[in-house]
């Protein structure tokens, strides 16, 4: 009987770990024994790593299907840090790089070689992949092939083809989220024969959800209150449209907050500097679309704010989850409002196929009711997923009494344009609460993380390494480490190599590198990072239109959706700031909407869009409703009393 293998060994040589986290033994061990396995694991559990380290002492390759072009690059330039032999092959390499991938993937040169859905779909890539030796393929993001998934890819369901293909070959799915009926079309779709089930906990006890319904102003009030607080922390905001994302930064910037973008519409070298300047740390606020975070490995976000209804729990729960993967304590808060749930009702009519619409629905039904429950906010995440915890309340959601002090906008002094703010009693009135692991209050980081002079020297140690080998920072060294390192501080290599995540090729790379910058901070070096002083987003726009400029050319100029612009001038023009101008919709449309206005209202635009000409765009009502607003209250100012 062949004796089972060493994996302390080679998790520690590499990866520089000393133990497992729970389930990746197990999960490891099956891989290593040609089962099918299937793998359920909550964002940051660690999943990479159960088909990474099996695929290093089988001696062969691992083939694993990827979703996203920049994850599988990130993945195997954090392998190549590690010593680990690991390819790419996909559509941005030359004909020329794909050939040199094929002829050594068939020497069997690499240990883990990642591929697109899309590219297994293509026959010449199974005739290919027949020829390397391969040990089992792993298919990441598995929830993906299941039409009751919430991001559903039709290509993931040509993976079944694998089966067929490789009949005696392992097949492992990877997943943080599926709810039982998904992982039963997972097993299903890919044929998994007699699989290995691994299914961790949905219970995050280090998380927090509030959540709150908001009016008028309020969500940008309560958004403002979080990342003040969070000052000086990583935070992920996330925003339902390409508008809201830009809107917001712009709003966060005017408020001196420095903030980036990411969303669909960006260059991806846009993206990709934004994403790498948020995970170096030189920005800590992030605000994207669903399209950002898959595949981020940034340990230290202490919150992620959602601004809108997500469209399902199972997105909420990986989008949230993107929060607190360290294991401390962070927040994930959703403010909401009523008009997201006609948005979701609305994008769910729009879906044609009548089964794919009543899905859209079910899910709509259930993140209103998350909202709207009274019921604890874990335990609901919990009996989404299948999972029946013990307990009834978890200290760690608004439902259970958890209140964040910069939520509770005080009674005596309220802003105008919000309602008061009724903070609803904390449960159990005085009693300890019965709890798997009570939460402890988030307090504001600026001194601890953001304001530590040796946290942002070796952050800024890092974000120059990375630069210089064209990385991003997380592959020099993980967040985690960094922070051991700051709180040990160690003097000789022997010591450093102690350091978790630290193992022999990283300490061959960077250990000496890591000794003589603890060295020159000791001697009285600290990080020269200074901010630059760049105009507020309202100021420039401002001083855009006084030159003259068209919308549309402060849009190019600035890097923004027209649309944007336009509500950004709005707003300006009916604060008076700057004055309208005729050419930005001419003289006739602006009397049509005039006298549309006069029939409707100016609360909203939407009735006035209906009564419009169809050629008539937001855009223009919104600059003239802003113009009529500014000429009703300065006409309503000189009233007199």
């Amino acid at each position: 009987m062949t004796p089972e293998p060493d994996l302390l060994a080679p998790l520690h040589r590499y990866w520089g770990y000393s133990a497992f986290r729970p389930l990746q033994e197990r999960i490891v061990r099956s891989l290593l024994a040609g089962r099918d396995t299937c793998v359920v694991m909550p964002t940051g559990g660690g999943k990479s790593l159960c088909y990474q380290l099996p695929a290093v002492i089988s001696g062969q390759t691992a083939v694993v299907i990827s979703p996203l072009i920049a994850l599988m690059q990130d993945q195997a330039a954090q392998l190549a840090q590690m010593g680990i032999a690991a390819a790419v092959l996909n559509s941005t390499l030359t004909e020329e790089e794909q050939s040199t991938v094929m002829r050594q993937g068939r020497d069997g040169a690499y240990r883990l070689l990642y591929l697109s859905p899309e590219r297994i779909a293509r026959g010449d890539t199974l005739a290919w992949l027949q020829q390397v030796p391969v040990a089992f393929f792993a298919i990441d993001e598995a929830h993906c092939i299941s039409e009751w998934g919430h991001e559903f890819r039709p290509e993931y369901r040509q993976l079944s083809r694998l089966r067929t293909r490789f009949p005696d070959h392992p097949i492992a799915a990877f997943t943080a989220s599926a709810t039982r009926h998904v992982r039963h079309d997972i097993l299903a779709q890919l044929q998994l024969r007699n699989p290995d089930k691994y299914i961790a906990s949905f219970h995050r006890s280090n998380l927090r959800y509030l959540v709150r319904e908001c009016e008028g102003l309020e969500q940008a009030d309560l958004l403002l209150r979080a990342l003040r607080h969070y000052s000086g922390s990583n935070v992920i905001v996330y925003a339902p449209t390409i508008n809201k994302v830009e809107e917001t930064v712009d709003f966060l910037e005017d408020q001196g907050i420095a903030a980036v973008g990411y969303h669909g519409k960006m260059s991806s070298a846009d993206r990709r500097c934004n994403q790498e300047r948020w995970t170096s740390d030189e920005v800590r606020v992030i605000v994207g679309t669903i399209a950002f975070g898959l595949g981020i490995n940034k340990a230290m976000v202490r919150a992620v704010v959602h601004l809108a209804l997500p469209k399902s729990i199972e997105q909420y729960y990986q989008e949230s989850g993107r929060a607190g993967r360290d294991v401390q304590s962070a927040d994930c808060i959703l403010l909401w409002q009523k008009k997201d749930a006609g948005l979701l009702g609305f994008f769910a009519n729009q879906i044609t196929d009548s089964a794919e619409r009543e899905r859209a629905w079910e899910r709509y039904r259930i993140i209103r009711a998350f909202v709207e429950s009274s019921r604890c906010r874990h335990r609901q995440i919990c009996t989404h997923f299948g999972e029946l915890p013990k307990w009834e309340t978890c200290n760690a959601c608004d439902v259970c009494g958890s209140v964040a002090e910069w939520m509770v906008i005080p009674s005596s002094t309220p802003q105008a344009g919000h309602r008061r703010t009724r903070v609803k009693p904390l449960a159990g009135s005085g009693e300890a609460l019965k709890t798997p692991g009570v939460f402890a209050a988030v307090p504001s980081v600026t001194g601890a993380q953001g304001g530590d002079e040796l946290t942002e020297y070796l952050r800024e140690w890092r974000r120059d390494t990375a630069k210089r080998q064209g990385v991003p920072a997380f592959v020099v060294l993980h967040d985690s480490s960094l922070e051991e390192i700051c709180q040990r501080r160690p003097k000789f290599f022997a010591e450093l190599r102690q350091i978790s995540g630290i193992g022999d090729r990283k300490a061959e790379l960077y250990g000496q590198q890591i000794l003589d910058a603890l060295e020159r901070f000791r001697g009285g070096a600290r990080s020269s990072i200074t901010l630059k002083k760049t105009p507020k987003p309202a100021d420039e726009t401002t001083r855009l239109l006084a030159e003259g400029r068209t919308l549309e050319e402060i849009a190019q100029l600035r890097g923004r959706q027209l649309s944007t612009i336009v509500s950004a001038v709005a707003k300006l023009v009916e604060a008076g700031d700057v004055q309208f101008r005729v050419d930005w919709v001419g003289k006739e449309k602006q009397s049509v909407i005039e006298a549309a206005c006069a029939r409707a209202g100016l609360q909203a635009l939407k009735p006035l869009k209906d009564i419009l000409p169809p050629e008539i765009t937001y855009d223009e009502i919104r600059l003239v409703v802003a113009r009529l607003r500014r000429e009703q209250s300065v006409s309503q100012a000189d009233v007199p009393a």
